[in-house]
C-alpha cells in the first residue's frame, strides 16, 4: 500500500487596520477559501480566527491526516502547547481551537515563513497595491 501525504493546509489573518475588520485565508489543495465575515479585532484575533479557520477546512475535507501552517509563531507556539496564552482573548482562541480539534486534530500545527505562506499571498492578492 502506497503511503500518502499528509494534506497540508496553509492559513493566515490580518486586519487592515489594526485593528479592525478580520479576513482570513485557508489554502488547501491550491484553492484559497478567504473569509471575512468574522467582525473586527486584532492581528492576533484574526491569525487565531485562520488557525480555527485552516482546521475547519481541513477536518470538512475528511483527510485522516493532516498539517496546519502559518507564520504566526506565537500562536503556533500556543496551539502546540509551547507558550502560555498571551491574552484573555488567545485564552478564549485556544480553548475553542482545542475543543473542535478535539476528535480529528492535526498531527502538526508548523511555522512557515511569510513568502511560503500560501494563505498570506491569497490575502495580499486581495490588496493590490
Amino acid at each position: 500500500m502506497a503511503e500518502h501525504k499528509r494534506l497540508k493546509v496553509y492559513f493566515d489573518g490580518g486586519c487592515r487596520p489594526n485593528p479592525g475588520p478580520i479576513e482570513v485565508a485557508a489554502v488547501m489543495r491550491g484553492m484559497a477559501q478567504v473569509r471575512t465575515d468574522l467582525g473586527n479585532g486584532t492581528n492576533g484575533d484574526a491569525e487565531w480566527l485562520a488557525l480555527i479557520h485552516a482546521l475547519e477546512v481541513a477536518q470538512a475535507s475528511g483527510a485522516a491526516a493532516f498539517d496546519l501552517l502559518g507564520d504566526s509563531r506565537s500562536v503556533i507556539a500556543q496551539a502546540n502547547g509551547r507558550a502560555k496564552a498571551a491574552s484573555p482573548s488567545d485564552r478564549v482562541h485556544l480553548e475553542r481551537f482545542r475543543k473542535l480539534a478535539g476528535a480529528n486534530p492535526p498531527t502538526r500545527v508548523r511555522w512557515v515563513k511569510r513568502e511560503q505562506n500560501l494563505a498570506g499571498i491569497a490575502l495580499n492578492a486581495r490588496h493590490p497595491r
